[in-house]
């Protein structure tokens, strides 16, 4: 015998993924400032000497919390405008995916120091 309920069923379009796409696109975003802020503390004394956070690890500690703040309202912005909407995971992904990689290469020294 089989259990059938009489509510009907739900399929995994009746979700918005908005929330994750918000969560997904925010992190690429945050890896991108990372890039940026280290350069900018490399290029420029003043902005160098103000990141620096913490004595022992120098403008990086200031680049990472700087970063981290990005990234945090990135998210939540973005959150807030998308989570009850079905988007497109694939452009999302596209973009949060090409933002990872620049960030990556924009923090090697070959590539940093072309700024």
């Amino acid at each position: 015998m089989t259990n059938q309920s009489s509510s009907p069923s739900v399929s995994a379009r009746d979700f918005p993924n908005g929330g994750g796409a918000a969560a997904l696109l925010a992190a690429g975003i945050g890896s991108f400032l990372v890039a940026i802020f280290a350069i900018l503390g490399d290029q420029s004394a003043s902005l160098k000497s103000l990141l620096s956070l913490y004595r022992p690890t120098g403008p990086l500690s200031g680049v990472t919390t700087c970063a981290i703040i990005g990234w945090l309202i990135a998210w939540l912005f973005l959150h807030r405008a998308w989570r009850e909407r079905n988007l497109a995971m694939g452009r999302v992904s596209a973009v949060a995916l090409a933002l990872l990689l620049l960030g990556l290469l924009l923090t090697f020294p070959p590539i940093a120091d072309l700024f």
